[in-house]
């Protein structure tokens, strides 16, 4: 019976035994694992501070060239200021240094175009002010044909813009005549995209509209001889009156067309460069257009 209690201990022993070795193989796997898995998880932690690094410095990068484009924005505009603006470009008043500055400063703004196709985008409708165009253009021609055929103190041009909507384009000069009449010119045109930056341009008609007169801004001396000649108009023949009335309307199609390339859109600039590469530019006079799933520029194209 001692023998048998003897022998509990050294079994107990062994029981223990076993269960230390058990446990301690146990600790030793479960170090094999922790070890593994911390591994894993420097790894892990690794490639996420990597992506981490690369985000921020994707969007310091997109920053930077952001304000470099917002900086060459406001350059160009200025540039257009010291040239003397459209007027000065119209009746041959800009210099060549100042067309040299302005291209140069349009060759840096295209650089930094945000828009990957702007021959499609919707932020290309709107209503738009000429700023500059080139000798070729069809603007350009409209309007020094209006500087030379009249003369500053009989005529003068007020602005020129263009609305683009709906694949057509209509190009309005606005003239005053005696500083007291005001007029229009417009040219219409129809638009079909070529490419992600290229536009045909076929002009379909012209219009010089009917002068308005505002009777407050007539003088007193010339009152009498404008009510005379508003009679008169009113007497005249139906037909006649009519073609007054509704302008002098020139027939453009099959006649003219042009190609053209985008070469820079955001919301509130638009360049474009004729088949010669003259450049016109056009500043935004509306509210950016409202269209379902359309976001500001945020990407860049290399």
């Amino acid at each position: 019976m001692a023998s048998v209690l003897d022998s509990v201990p050294a079994f107990a022993g062994l029981r223990s035994s076993s269960n230390s070795s058990n446990s301690s193989n146990s600790s030793l796997h479960a170090l094999r694992c922790d070890g593994a898995s911390g591994l894993s998880w420097r790894r892990r932690g690794g490639a996420c501070r990597a992506m981490v690094q690369q985000a921020v410095q994707g969007a310091s990068a997109n920053y930077a060239k952001e304000m470099e484009r917002l900086s060459a924005k406001e350059s160009l505009l200025l540039a257009f200021k010291d040239s003397g603006g459209l007027e000065s470009l119209v009746t041959g008043k800009t210099t060549d240094l100042q067309r040299i500055d302005v291209n140069e400063r349009i060759t840096c703004l295209e650089r930094l175009n945000p828009a990957a196709r702007p021959a499609t985008s919707p932020f290309l409708e709107g209503r738009w002010n000429y700023e500059w165009f080139g000798i070729s253009s069809p603007v350009f021609f409209l309007a020094r044909f209006i500087s030379e055929r009249f003369p500053s103190a009989l005529a003068s041009l007020l602005g020129m813009d263009v609305i683009i909507k709906d694949a057509y384009a209509k190009a309005t000069a606005n003239m005053k005549l005696f500083n007291l009449i005001e007029t229009k010119f417009i040219l219409s045109a129809k638009l079909s995209v070529e490419g992600p930056l290229r536009m045909k341009e076929e002009y379909v008609e012209g219009l010089f509209e009917a002068p308005t007169v505002s009777e407050a801004a007539v003088p007193d001396q010339l009152k009498g001889p404008y009510l005379q000649a508003v009679n008169t108009v009113q007497q005249l023949p139906v037909p006649i009156r009519d073609v007054i009335a509704n302008g002098l309307r020139i027939p453009l199609s099959g006649i003219f067309q042009r190609l053209y390339m985008i070469s820079y859109l955001d919301e509130e600039i638009l360049i474009l460069r004729d088949a010669n590469g003259a450049p016109e530019v056009l500043t935004r006079l509306d509210d950016v257009p409202a269209r379902a799933g359309v976001e500001p520029f945020t990407e860049y194209e290399s």
